[in-house]
């Protein structure tokens, strides 16, 4: 298993969320112009108030891509009911720019955890053609591998993900 995939699968974004791939397109992932997201790392919800800033790698300007950011430990990691629930998703992406290029079909939403730690996912998927996906009807109970399934999106071509939880005042200290 390539050590790009294995936190991922450790992490259980893998399993959780969607099937193991090979990760073929770099992307980078920046919460407020200096906290890029990493595997398993913790980010405070006061960091991830505004969406990131998503860099798209890929050799094709021509390549158009599917942005979805779901949150699997929805509304709580013990008892995920909800699972999963979508935050953001944004398409069209053209390769080699960011999501400010693409289309935002579903709007940011702020995670803002109650209980426990939540995982929260960045999956990037390569779309056959431009304008071929269509928006999901609600963001809770969200599936990414029925998702990509309706949607001929196939698996991944990378993923990143990150860990918050609710910030208690002594934490913001």
């Amino acid at each position: 298993m390539s050590r790009i995939i294995e936190p991922l699968t450790v992490g259980r974004v893998v399993g959780d969320v969607v099937d193991v791939f090979t990760p073929s397109v770099k992307m980078n992932v920046i919460y407020n112009s200096n906290k890029q997201v990493c595997n398993g790392h913790e980010l405070m919800p006061s960091v991830i108030t505004s969406r990131p800033r998503v860099e798209i790698g890929g050799e094709d300007m021509r390549a158009a891509y599917t942005l979805i950011m779901t949150d699997p430990d929805a509304p709580s990691p013990s008892d995920p009911s909800l699972r999963e629930h979508l935050h953001w998703m944004v398409t069209d992406i053209p390769g080699t720019t960011d999501v400010s290029f693409g289309r935002e079909i579903v709007s940011y939403e702020i995670p803002r955890p109650v209980v426990g730690i939540h995982r929260y996912a960045f999956i990037l998927f390569k779309q056959r053609g431009r304008q071929t996906v269509r928006p999901p009807t609600s963001r809770d109970y969200f599936n990414t591998r029925r998702f990509s399934e309706e949607n001929g999106l196939g698996l991944p071509v990378a993923a990143v993900y990150f860990n918050a939880q609710r910030e208690t005042a002594a934490r913001r200290r």
